[in-house]
Order: C-alpha cells, then sequence, then structure tokens
C-alpha cells in the first residue's frame, strides 16, 4: 500500500504534509497554550487529540490516494474440443474405440488444480461439454476455433486439445484460424487414413432455380474407392420415373469422374430429383450413395429496368449482384435510349444518378402504374430534380462536394431481415462517397442503414425504404458500390452480403407487384435439416398500405401427413414466423386471416433436405492435424496416447500459471477508520471537557 497525492487546487505535493502537521499542532497549541483548570496529563492528552483532529482534516483537504496493489494468479486455460459430427461415428472408431471420450473427460482428473480443463463439443457449431453422440450434420473446424479464441481473449489459454478427423465440410481452412489461436495445439487423430471399399456421390454441382419448358445443366461427382474393376451405375429419378441412368467402369481403387447430364424443367414449382449410385458388395457404407436436389422452376423471371446517364463501375456490380437471385433480370440501359423500351416489362425500375422526371414517358409510368423505384444518388446527381420527386430523403446542399461514409446498420429495422454476417461484413467495407449537405428522412419511412463518417454515427440516412400509397421505394444516398464488391471479395472471397443485400432489398421492392393482400413466403424453397425454417407475411389493406393488426395463422402439412399449426409474430409493419427445425419432408402451407369482413387465404410450399455432407468421405485427413499441431508448437497423437496428454502439458514450459498485477487507487477520505479517528478524537475531546467543567 502507498500513499500518493491528487491535484484537485494547482500543483499537490507531498510537501503539504509538514505544512497540515504544523498547522494541527498550531491549532492545538491555541486551544490549550494557557492554563485551564485541568490536570497536566489530561492537557496534553487534549492538545494531542486536537492536533490530530485538525491535521488530519487539512490533510485529507489535498485529496491523498492510497495505491494497493494485489497479485492475482490465473490457471492456464486447457480447452478440449472434440469432433461431434456423423463422420467420426461412421468411419473414425472401432468398437473398442468408441469410449475415448472417457479418456479425454479424465484428463481434468490428471492434471489436478493446476490447471483449468473447459470441455467443448462442436460439428457446424460449439457447444458446452463432450457428447458421445456423434449426430452432428456438418463440421466447422475453423469456426470451433474462432469461438474459442473469442470467448477466451486475453486469458491465459495454455493449450487447445482437437479431437477429429480432420474432415470439414464448412468454414474455412481450419490452417488460417490457428494461426490467430496463441497457444499449442494437441491434435487426437481420428478415423482411419486408408479409404474403405465404398462407391459415392462426391458434390453434385447444379442450378438451384430454372425456368419451365428448359433444360438445365446438372454435373455429378462419383467417386469409388477400393472397388476397381466394379462399375458404377448412375440414375436419376423424377417423382419415381427415371430420367436419367448411365454406367461407367471403375478402373482405379480411388477414382473419381464428373457425370454431365441434362435434366428437364417439365412442370412449374419445387422439383425434387433424386440422384443414386447401385451398391457393391462389402461397401463401408450405402448412406453416401443417395443425393436429393430439389430445383425450384419458375414460369418466369422478373424484370428490373437500371437506368443511368453515364457508364460506371457500380451498374455492373448491381446488375450481378441482382441476377445472382436468378427470380431477376437486369435490363442496364441508358437514359437516352429509353424509348425503345416497353416499360410495362419491368416491376422495378432503379435510377442510377438520374431521376423519372428527366423523361415524361417515365415519370408517367411510374405514376399511373406503381411500379418500384429505387434511387441510388451520387456526384452526378441533380439533388434539387432528387428533392422534389421523392420524399423519403431529402439532400440540402449548397456545394457538389461528396464525402465519404461508412454504413451503420439499424437494430430497429424490420422491413426484411439481413444475417449476422451480412450486417458485420457491410459496416466493416470500405466508405461509399456520399452528397455533402443536410440530409433529413421522411417519418413514414425506414432506414436500413445511416451514415458514419469516420468513427461519428450520424442520424443521416444511407439506405432507407417506404411503402406509400401502393407503391414502394427506396434511396441509396451513395456511389462506389463496386469498392464493395472488391473489398468482400478480397476479404471473404465471395460477394454473398452484397449478394443478400440486393436480393432482400429487390425481393422488397417487387413483393407486392402483383398486388395479393395477403403474401405469405418462406425465406427460401429448400432449407437444410437442422436449419430453423423461416415464413414471413405481409397484409395489406384497401389502400394497399402494409397493417399488421389481426392474427395471422399458418399450418404446415408434410407429405407423411402430419400437421404443424403456428401463428406468426408481428415484426414492425408485417409478420415473421420461426417455425423451428422441422423433420426431412416436403411441406405445403395454407395461412388465413380476416381483416375486417374480408377473409384472406395463402398457399405455398417448402422442402426440408437431408444434409449427406458427412458422408460423403471415409478417409481421415490426419495430415491437417500434423499440420496443425506443428505450426503452434504442439503435437498430434492417436486415439491410443490420449493417456499421455497430462504429462505433455506439464511439461509444456510455456503453459503455466500467469500472475497479473492488479493496481487499484481510491481515495483516502473513503477509509473508514479515518473517520472513526477523527469522530473518536472529538468526542473523547468533549467528553473531558464536559466532565472537567471547560465546556
Amino acid at each position: 500500500m502507498q500513499l500518493l497525492f491528487s491535484v484537485t487546487w494547482g500543483t499537490v505535493s507531498g510537501w503539504w504534509t509538514p505544512v497540515c502537521l504544523l498547522l494541527g499542532l498550531g491549532y492545538g497549541w491555541m486551544m490549550y497554550r494557557q492554563p485551564v483548570s485541568l490536570g497536566k496529563r489530561a492537557r496534553y492528552a487534549l492538545f494531542a487529540a486536537r492536533s490530530v483532529t485538525v491535521f488530519l482534516l487539512s490533510f485529507l483537504l489535498i485529496s491523498p490516494l492510497i495505491r494497493s496493489v494485489a497479485y492475482n494468479p490465473q490457471k492456464p486455460l486447457v480447452l478440449i474440443a472434440q469432433d461431434n459430427s456423423e463422420s467420426i461415428r461412421l468411419f473414425g472408431l472401432s468398437s473398442k474405440e468408441k469410449d475415448f471420450t472417457g479418456a479425454l473427460s479424465q484428463l481434468k482428473q490428471q492434471l489436478g488444480d493446476q490447471y483449468d480443463v473447459r470441455e467443448f463439443n462442436f460439428s457446424g457449431d460449439l457447444k458446452d461439454g463432450l457428447s458421445d453422440k456423434f449426430n452432428g450434420k456438418q463440421t466447422n473446424i475453423s469456426s470451433a476455433i474462432h469461438q474459442l479464441n473469442e470467448r477466451y481473449v486475453n486469458q491465459n489459454i495454455g493449450a487447445l486439445i482437437l479431437a477429429t478427423d480432420g474432415l470439414y465440410n464448412q468454414g474455412s481452412d481450419p490452417h488460417y484460424e490457428a494461426k490467430n489461436l496463441k497457444t499449442s495445439i494437441y491434435t487426437i487423430a481420428l478415423g482411419d487414413t486408408v479409404a474403405k471399399r465404398d462407391l459415392l456421390i462426391g458434390n453434385v454441382n447444379y442450378n438451384k432455380t430454372a425456368y419451365l419448358g428448359n433444360d438445365f445443366e446438372t454435373e455429378v461427382l462419383a467417386e469409388a474407392y477400393q472397388a476397381k474393376g466394379e462399375s458404377i451405375h448412375l440414375t436419376v429419378d423424377e417423382d419415381g420415373k427415371q430420367v436419367f441412368s448411365q454406367t461407367d467402369v471403375v478402373t482405379s481403387n480411388n477414382f473419381r469422374r464428373t457425370i454431365p447430364m441434362k435434366l428437364n424443367a417439365d412442370k412449374k414449382g419445387t422439383r425434387k430429383f433424386t440422384i443414386n449410385i447401385a451398391s457393391v458388395k462389402n461397401e463401408v457404407s450405402i448412406q453416401n450413395n443417395t443425393e436429393t436436389i430439389y430445383v425450384n422452376v419458375l414460369d418466369a423471371r422478373q424484370k428490373v429496368l437500371l437506368l443511368y446517364n453515364g457508364p460506371h463501375p457500380d451498374i455492373s456490380v448491381i446488375k450481378q449482384s441482382i441476377e445472382s437471385n436468378r427470380n431477376y433480370e437486369v435490363k442496364a440501359s441508358l437514359l437516352s435510349d429509353l424509348p425503345k423500351l416497353k416499360l410495362s416489362d419491368y416491376s422495378l425500375v432503379i435510377l442510377y444518378q438520374t431521376a423519372s422526371n428527366s423523361s415524361g414517358e417515365l415519370q408517367s409510368f411510374i405514376t399511373k402504374s406503381k411500379v418500384p423505384v429505387w434511387y441510388i444518388a451520387g456526384a452526378q446527381t441533380d439533388l434539387p430534380q432528387l428533392n422534389s420527386e421523392q420524399k423519403l430523403v431529402q439532400i440540402n446542399s449548397g456545394r457538389s462536394d461528396m464525402q465519404e461514409v461508412f454504413a451503420q446498420h439499424v437494430q430497429e429495422f424490420s422491413l426484411f431481415t439481413l444475417s449476422d454476417s451480412t450486417k458485420k461484413k457491410l459496416s466493416e467495407l470500405p466508405p461509399l462517397l456520399a452528397p455533402y449537405g443536410n440530409y433529413s428522412s421522411s417519418g413514414t419511412g425506414q432506414l436500413l442503414f445511416k451514415q458514419r463518417i469516420g468513427e461519428v454515427a450520424t442520424p443521416y440516412p444511407l439506405l432507407s425504404f417506404s411503402d406509400e400509397n401502393g407503391r414502394r421505394m427506396a434511396v441509396l444516398t451513395g456511389e462506389g458500390i463496386w469498392r464493395w464488391s472488391l473489398s468482400e471479395y478480397n476479404t471473404y472471397g465471395s460477394h454473398a452480403a452484397l449478394e443478400e443485400l440486393f436480393g432482400q432489398a429487390v425481393q422488397y421492392l417487387t413483393a407486392n407487384s402483383n398486388h395479393q393482400r395477403l403474401r405469405v413466403y418462406a425465406a427460401k424453397n429448400v432449407f437444410d435439416e437442422g436449419e430453423n425454417v423461416i415464413l414471413n407475411a405481409e397484409l395489406y389493406n384497401q389502400a394497399l398500405e402494409l397493417v399488421n393488426t389481426p392474427d395471422i395463422r399458418i399450418e404446415l402439412k408434410s407429405r407423411a401427413g402430419k400437421t404443424y399449426s403456428f401463428l406468426f409474430s408481428r415484426n414492425g409493419q408485417s409478420y415473421q414466423l420461426d417455425a423451428g427445425t422441422l423433420p426431412v419432408d416436403e411441406y405445403t402451407y395454407s395461412a388465413s386471416t380476416k381483416l375486417g369482413n374480408e377473409t384472406f387465404n395463402a398457399t405455398g410450399q417448402l422442402t426440408v433436405k437431408p444434409l449427406n455432407l458427412e458422408t460423403r468421405q471415409s478417409a481421415a485427413d490426419h495430415q491437417l492435424l500434423y499440420d496443425l499441431a506443428k505450426q503452434s508448437g504442439g503435437q498430434m497423437l492417436q486415439r491410443s496416447q490420449i493417456s499421455q496428454l497430462a504429462d505433455l502439458i506439464k511439461k509444456n514450459e510455456n503453459i503455466k500459471t500467469v500472475v497479473y498485477e492488479d493496481k487499484r487507487y481510491s481515495d483516502l477520505i473513503d477509509l473508514k477508520w479515518i473517520f472513526i479517528l477523527i469522530v473518536g478524537a472529538l468526542s473523547a475531546e468533549w467528553f473531558v471537557r464536559k466532565r472537567e467543567g471547560e465546556v
């Protein structure tokens, strides 16, 4: 404990302590310098009490501090992450090795109280505790390492024990994520690196959307291990009818062949195709011989018109992002070529740095048809013209300067939903260029993104949406979307966030183009097994304004005949339902509600498909486990060597208890004994003087 001095009035130092002491002694001397009717000892005692009291009171005025230092030891964390995916059960363990989780659980006792052992299991996500169920439908090793690193950031992580077969089918390469975990990784090698006798479907490449009457290309990767001389007989069935068949001879014990095929989209709706490879004798697994794909067959695509005054790199990015959803076809055209277009063919008009009133024909079409419009502002935008045409966003600027603005997501936005990963990515992307000026928003609109200038969050709108008088509208107040496209691809290797943003925005803007009063639609037509089924609903009054006063009920019925009933929850002006996970099957749904005296119904269909990712590879990847251990200073062990882990960790000099120094500062006046001492001294002095008749 150390006494320090703070600065309250000017410069204060410890040299004031003698002054305070002299002040206390002087005050005591003034009080008791004259002879009083007290004994000599009593007078000296009262002098001391008064001097101490005055000294303490004056000393407290200079605000002295007490510094205390505490030393907190933190035991090294030993994290155990165990693979709980299906591949471990199918290919990874013999009957004698199934209790390896029991051996891992004993590590806590073997290490003793000097280590803090935490246990986890993972497949697609990280969960607490070890598990011997091995029922995970996918494996994401990188995500498990990332979540552990985030959960225990800035803590004393001594070692990570990773028990897996090294096979992953989700996420990025674990090598990169492991580099961020600054600790030793000990890998437990599960599975067998020698592929067993097996015929399987390694992968299927296909378009999830096709158009009625067209053929669509599909590629099947057929694989065969330890089956030289056998034949791969591949068939494709639709509704029990065979639509494709091909036989290939296996020419090696490590055989792979891509089989192309053309399938016909002859029926509208979600079509189910079952791809199968006939099994052979002594196969290790026949679960990976069958794969089911679902293709959404559309009658026609909705058309989007993208108009602009001059070339700009944003144009191609917007077009590609929207067309990543095959429900939409984008026509990008110069405004001067407008007379050549048939405007009635389009369900949405995007005006890139232009306005509809620059063309009488376009303005008349937008006004009469109530077609949705998306305005995108930039350096070439005529701001007064933009302000006069729409009231959603007003930009008042006295100069033509541009400023860099980042996207800041607005939590209250409820017209549609973006995934958490997309929100995070968009907030980290480079800035757009927005016109300099003062911005105001319509009270009837909703902001998806506000502008963030540097580190300063502003109320200025970046991307806004509205639905007024039956027409939906959006305004984006910035250009430079091409920067987002390049940055996202360089960082994440895809354009998923940008495609999701434009896909959801365009879907919302075109949603009421058919003027259905009740619309119910699934977040997607096909959900993976174990994925939450999300449905959205919108209800419109006679003025085509969104309302959500009445309840909307929905029933989902599987082909197996089981019925699930739900009630939609209100979400902003619309409705949303999280139906949770549903069994693998094909479902039809029927929703109903009543608004006033009118009853509305909506129907549709969705599919929950099985995940066969874990059955596609039987040979473990121990090379990955060896590399992870070597680059981190750890070691790869076999299942039979788990008992050696405790000794290896104890001998690792880098895994040790860390002592953290915790310094704390507090005011001397906060010490209760100081107050007690002052009150005690004053009370004792008063009592003695009272008794002696001096008060």
